[in-house]
């Protein structure tokens, strides 16, 4: 009975003490109990899962689904959901103004990859794109674009080297990647007193000697020519249009974070794809040969970087630190934010390019094209969204 009451005893003592939230101190004084530790929430973004969708039916009515497939990509093109190819690129080859002649960037193989494609799909058009820049290293910048329009033998020589080239390869057509005519970006030569008007006579010359038989194209701007100091920079879409079967509008680029790059319309862009196809539209041509670009990755700065995400980096950022998927009801597009909230940068997915290609079929577009086939995921999320943007009745 006592060792009972004894441990009853102090049983009752404890569960006052406890009762009470605290101890005492060697000063007597009562002091708190050191509560348990909490750790901070850790935000964790969502995975992006993107549902897997099957591309519709093909609508032959000309509509074009075109992918620019660069020289230094690994991938073989699902030509399921292409109408069209530009391989990116060939370049020039100029010595003290004289124009000797073009090679493909990159390995000859994996332009024959590409061109076998139609063997596969014998649709399919295949365009050799051509830029202002250099890549081969036994190359160097001579001048390009700028240096070739300057003599009439120049375009004349290049031009027949075209046909030689589409002739021997089987494929279907030339695009021309001037970026741009009376500005030098790549460190290229520029002579705005006449760049603008030459370009003109480069696809006026091509014309001629391609004739009708073989598409002729250009990677257009975001705008018409501008008057600068001294003449001109940038397209004269009226003029070049007298020559072309159709324009890829890059309607990418347009702007950087805090601003999306690609927005459908927002006036707090630098520019946005209605605004560039009214150019276009405004300078009198038919929307019947226009396509719109659609960037298959997000551009956060033209200076600092990291200055761009492709599309299959975006969708595996860290969730941690991003959130990936936010949408911006204005630009009806996506982008991603730091989890401070702050915008990061702007990019494409297939809500946006649906609704882009909504847009584009009301106006009247030829269809949508991309930068660049190797920026999408492994699923092929993005191209089948711009197959079915385009090909939807």
């Amino acid at each position: 009975m006592k060792r009972i009451s004894f441990w009853a005893a102090l049983a009752v003592i404890s569960f006052a003490v406890s009762a009470c939230g605290g101890g005492r101190g060697n000063d007597g004084e009562d002091k708190p109990l050191d509560p348990e530790p909490t750790k901070p929430v850790e935000e964790v973004d969502p995975p992006i899962n993107e549902p897997l969708v099957a591309p519709v039916a093909r609508i032959d009515d000309g509509r074009h689904v075109t992918a620019y497939v660069t020289y230094y990509g690994s991938l073989i093109p699902d030509a399921s959901v292409l109408t069209h190819i530009c391989y990116a690129f060939a370049e020039l080859y100029m010595v003290d103004g004289v124009y000797q002649k073009f090679d493909l960037q990159g390995t000859k193989s994996r332009f024959q990859n590409i061109a076998n494609l139609k063997k596969i799909y014998p649709n399919l058009k295949i365009s050799l794109s051509f830029t202002h820049s250099v890549a081969n290293s036994n190359n160097k910048q001579g001048g390009s674009f700028s240096a070739l329009c300057k003599s009439e033998e120049n375009m004349q020589k290049f031009a027949e080297d075209c046909l030689a080239f589409l002739k021997e390869w089987g494929i279907d057509g030339i695009d021309l990647d001037w970026e741009f005519p009376g500005l030098s970006w790549s460190g290229a030569a520029c002579d705005p007193s006449c760049d603008t008007e030459n370009y003109v006579k480069l696809v006026k010359k091509l014309r001629e000697v391609l004739g009708d038989k073989y598409e002729l194209s250009y990677a257009g701007y975001c705008k018409n020519k501008v008057a600068v100091t001294g003449g001109y920079c940038y397209n004269d879409i009226a003029e070049m249009d007298k020559y072309v079967d159709y324009v890829n509008i890059m309607t990418y680029d347009l702007d950087e974070a805090p601003h999306h790059h690609s927005a459908l319309s927002d006036t707090r862009a630098y520019m946005d794809c209605n605004r560039a196809v009214n150019s276009y539209l405004n300078a009198g041509v038919n929307p019947k040969k226009l396509v719109l670009g659609i960037p298959f990755y997000g551009r956060r700065s033209f200076s600092t970087s990291p200055r761009e995400y492709t599309y299959k980096k975006i969708i595996t950022l860290d969730p941690k630190q991003f959130r990936r998927n936010k949408w911006d009801a204005t630009a009806n597009c996506p982008y991603v934010e730091t989890m401070q909230g702050v915008f990061y940068m702007g990019y494409d997915n297939p809500k946006s390019i649906g609704i882009k290609g909504n847009w584009a079929r009301q106006k009247g577009l030829l269809g949508l094209m991309y930068w660049e086939y190797d920026q999408d995921d492994a699923k092929g999320t993005l191209r089948t969204a711009v197959w079915n943007a385009v090909m939807t009745p």
